[in-house]
């Protein structure tokens, strides 16, 4: 299949332009809105995934973009809290040296270096004590990570709020696999995420070309993935107040 630049763009434009105009009528849900559907505190989990230094602060994946969500998370966590929430979940990444997965990404987030630490703003939060934090060696949150059966042992969650970087690769996987896995089981769950609290890195074509690398269009792939997750059930929403 040959595809012609002129051909796909005019194909495309409807659809981008009903894109641009879904994400911008996403709706806001309140904290006790969740709680309240969920039927209690303690069947609402909030999950990050890999709000640590090498993806927000520091190192060759470090993304300003990303680093831009801490406090949006802060927020939502505070809030979480402040409405009797106490299961908090970070995975993150955590690597040895040999990682298969530095043939696709530089090095980054080694185990043991600053890099694979959660963010200090996040630590600071007063209840930090109660999160879980899981490492990966992948860009799947559950992959020989533990958290299927954190989730098992707790089968009155009815609401699983997913948030962190990247939009279309860590984050993606984290909310698909809660999604797909309850649709498996028949749970009855609902997975939610919210925009603000999510976000992806940006490397232009040039800069790609430049470095060897895949171009990664942070705006497109944004947009797309939040898209892909309400394609496939997830409740995508602008924020949770």
């Amino acid at each position: 299949m040959n595809i012609e630049l002129a051909d796909l763009m005019e194909s495309s434009s409807e659809f981008l332009n009903y894109l641009a105009s879904w994400h911008a009528g996403l709706p806001c849900i309140a904290m006790r809105e969740i709680v309240a559907e969920s039927g209690a505190p303690d069947r609402v989990a909030v999950m990050s995934v890999d709000m640590i230094r090498g993806f927000c602060c520091e190192g060759p994946l470090a993304s300003p973009r990303v680093g831009g969500i801490i406090l949006p998370i802060v927020r939502l966590f505070q809030r979480a809290h402040d409405a009797g929430v106490s299961d908090f979940v970070l995975t993150q990444d955590c690597h040895p040296p040999d990682a298969p997965e530095f043939a696709q990404f530089p090095p980054h987030c080694m185990e043991g270096t600053p890099e694979a630490e959660t963010v200090s703003e996040l630590l600071a939060l007063p209840f930090a004590s109660r999160f879980v934090t899981l490492t990966k060696r992948s860009i799947s949150s559950a992959v020989t990570t533990g958290l299927d059966g954190w989730l098992d042992a707790r089968p009155g969650l009815k609401t699983l709020v997913a948030v962190g970087n990247c939009t279309d690769l860590c984050l993606y996987q984290l909310a698909m696999h809660l999604r797909l896995r309850a649709n498996a089981l028949g749970t009855g769950q609902q997975v939610i995420t919210p925009v603000d609290c999510v976000e992806t890195y940006d490397m232009p074509v040039e800069t790609a070309r430049t470095v060897g690398a895949l171009p990664h269009p942070g705006d497109f792939f944004h947009l797309a993935f939040l898209y892909h997750l309400a394609l496939n059930g997830v409740r995508v929403v602008r924020e949770v107040r």
